[in-house]
């Protein structure tokens, strides 16, 4: 092809005015090559723009490269594309994680050089939390090490940056889900009620504590089930359900069997702050519904988490409770479940009425 065709059909493509405009949307749906230079780029490299009748496009770079063009030295195409505040979000983790009590969004934002505001904004795009309740996730880390290597629990607090005894005592339920005493002993005077049921899906594990219900597992295996809990709870103490117990598994197997019954259960929902808000947003799904990860990322106000979203998810040990089933790839399609796909899929088909020809 001459270079006046080859100028005339570059021209002609909508994705060079993509290229001329820098269009960084752009990147990732096409890339460049230069005849030239033997490089390829993406959309919004800032390099020297080419002359037309020297750019060929591709669709991948793995194709510009089997082409026999390399990665731009400058836009780097062949590498992941950091989004623009990841460094430096980075950097502001870093501050809270060595303070030794927890930065003001006034003293980050000092630190960031950027408004307040601003990087509230900015962080909880890129962590799906924010400054505070980040910090607030990591000081439960320390309180959990230093619980469990400290002297006493006086040392421990202080160790973790809490200034006063009281204000620790604030959080500790939610942060450990029961006293720090309790927790330095591994839990060993906790009770955890539970009982095992048979529903259609195969066996499953009702838990709670004095607070609600703490574990809902399902599997093949009842004894798997208990090791699962036994794992969870450590040293507490596990009681078999009375007949009142019981009453409560026939509940969760009824939803399981019938969904339109509904599940109105109290809850001990033990997570980090960014855990909790995925599983709020999951329980806002109602039956019959499903969601993306991207979906539910959006919800909670951090669109760049649906893998944190997924990983969410995957921590929740309350199934059907808080119906992480419900969530599904961005095509529509089933993604991994921890208590089989297949569970996930009779679950879904049962809540959008569906029967299988299969039972």
């Amino acid at each position: 092809m001459s270079k006046q065709k080859q100028a005339a059909e570059t021209l002609s493509d909508p994705r060079w005015a993509q290229l001329i405009a820098r269009d960084a949307q752009a990147d990732g749906r096409f890339y460049y090559a230069v005849l030239t230079t033997g490089v390829y780029c993406r959309p919004s490299c800032g390099a020297r723009l080419p002359r037309p009748e020297n750019v060929r496009f591709f669709s991948s770079g793995q194709d510009a490269e089997q082409a026999g063009f390399r990665a731009c030295l400058r836009c780097k195409p062949d590498q992941a594309k950091a989004a623009p505040h990841t460094q430096l979000i980075a950097q502001v983790c870093r501050q809270i994680e060595i303070a030794d009590t927890p930065p003001s969004l006034a003293q980050l934002a000092q630190f960031a050089q950027l408004s307040p505001s601003y990087l509230q904004r900015i962080f909880k795009a890129e962590t799906g939390v924010s400054p505070k309740a980040y910090a607030a996730a990591h000081r439960g880390q320390k309180v959990r090490a230093h619980l469990a290597s400290s002297a006493s629990v006086t040392e421990a607090i202080y160790a973790a940056g809490y200034n006063s005894n009281g204000r620790f005592y604030e959080d500790a339920n939610q942060l450990l889900g029961m006293t720090p005493k309790n927790f330095r002993a591994g839990g060993s005077n906790t009770q955890i009620r539970f009982a095992v049921g048979e529903c259609s899906l195969g066996a499953i594990l009702v838990a709670a504590s004095q607070h609600g219900v703490c574990a809902i597992l399902m599997g093949d295996d009842p004894q798997a089930l208990l090791l699962d809990l036994q794992a969870r709870f450590l040293q507490a103490e596990l009681i078999g359900g009375d007949a009142d117990f019981e009453r409560l598994v026939a509940q969760v197997v009824g939803f399981v069997e019938m969904p339109q019954r509904g599940l109105d259960l109290p809850l001990d929902v033990r997570g980090t702050a960014f855990q909790q808000r995925v599983w709020q947003a999951l329980q806002d799904i109602p039956a019959g519904a499903t969601a993306s990860y991207s979906d539910i990322a959006q919800r909670i106000g951090a669109p760049k988490s649906a893998r944190a979203v997924a990983g969410a998810c995957a921590a929740n040990a309350l199934a059907v409770a808080i119906p992480c089933h419900r969530v599904v790839r961005n095509d529509g399609g089933l993604s991994g479940y921890r208590w089989g796909i297949e569970r996930k899929r009779a679950l879904l088909e049962r809540e959008a009425g569906v029967i299988r020809s299969d039972g």
